[in-house]
């Protein structure tokens, strides 16, 4: 029942397609009754919920397909192709987006990592996946109510607001995507820290040496360990996050040179070239495309 009374709040909210604001921070509603394929997108740290219809997320080839059996978790800024492939009028798509506050993430986590630390024989030294699906379960479910229901109350969201996300997050950290989380937003984590560093840095030269100094490690186990994380090497990483970033700005309306600049291109040829190898067309080509963008959330 709670799961068809989240789907009523976001389709009474939402009157058409794409995202709109819930009036509490973070946290954005949509709609999509079109096929949508997908295209070049960034994810920053979020949970997307799926209540109605299907989405589809890629990463280096690895396909994401979630509904509302499953949830998106992508705890660290992650350069993924998303889409609406199945959405129609019949099938509409509705969901939630729902921003992850590292702050209060990281003050989740430690806590519950006082209160029962993790034992190194359930994690045996591995890296969690960057991007992963989640079982709804009812502490999910009903934590998502409970924020949604807050509505459009300006005296509700502000004081109850920050309590009912910090439940969410709970559940999210407790749940199948928990070690994900965890383990980005724990203290400690230097691959989550080097994404964080990329993301913020993408128009400055990036090395992978100053990546692995900064994170503490040789460049093979930090190679390694990023490569766990994040199914790519840094190399890979670094360059899908300029060309997604720039896919999104062209997409937005910006020139293709200026693009390029605000990504760390210093040569447009050389954009152009990389860029065509991982879409198949030019810049200018894809600019002029029909893909829509600003709808594939």
């Amino acid at each position: 029942m709670s799961k068809q009374q989240i789907r009523d709040i976001i389709e009474n909210r939402v009157r058409d397609d794409g995202m709109v604001e819930s009036g509490i921070s973070g946290v954005k509603l949509f709609r999509a009754t079109e096929a949508i394929p997908c295209a070049p997108v960034v994810y920053e740290p979020c949970v997307i919920a799926i209540v109605s219809g299907s989405k589809e997320a890629a990463l280096d080839g690895r396909r994401l397909i979630y509904d509302d059996s499953r949830y998106l978790c992508c705890p660290m800024s992650m350069p993924v192709e998303a889409g609406t492939p199945r959405a129609t009028p019949d099938n509409p798509l509705y969901g939630a987006y729902i921003s992850l506050d590292p702050r209060m993430m990281t003050e989740l986590a430690v806590e519950m990592e006082n209160a029962e630390p993790v034992r190194p024989a359930a994690t045996g030294g591995r890296e969690a996946p960057a991007i992963g699906l989640a079982r709804w379960d009812d502490d999910f479910m009903g934590s998502l109510l409970r924020l949604l229901q807050l509505g459009h109350s300006e005296v509700d969201i502000a004081v109850l607001g920050k309590s009912r996300l910090r439940e969410l997050y709970f559940a999210v950290l407790k749940g199948e995507a928990g070690y994900s989380a965890r383990q980005a937003f724990g203290v400690g984590n230097a691959i989550a820290r080097s994404i964080a560093h990329v993301s913020s840095q993408l128009s400055e030269p990036i090395s992978v040496e100053d990546l692995a100094t900064r994170a503490g490690m040789s460049r093979a186990v930090f190679h390694r360990k990023f490569k766990s994380a994040t199914t790519m090497s840094p190399v890979q990483f670094v360059k899908s996050m300029r060309l997604n970033n720039a896919a999104l700005k062209i997409a937005a309306g910006m020139p293709v040179s200026q693009a390029a600049m605000e990504v760390g291109y210093v040569s447009s040829s050389q954009f152009s070239r990389e860029f065509k190898r991982l879409y198949g067309e030019s810049p200018r080509q894809w600019s002029e495309g029909e893909i829509a963008l600003a709808k594939a959330i």
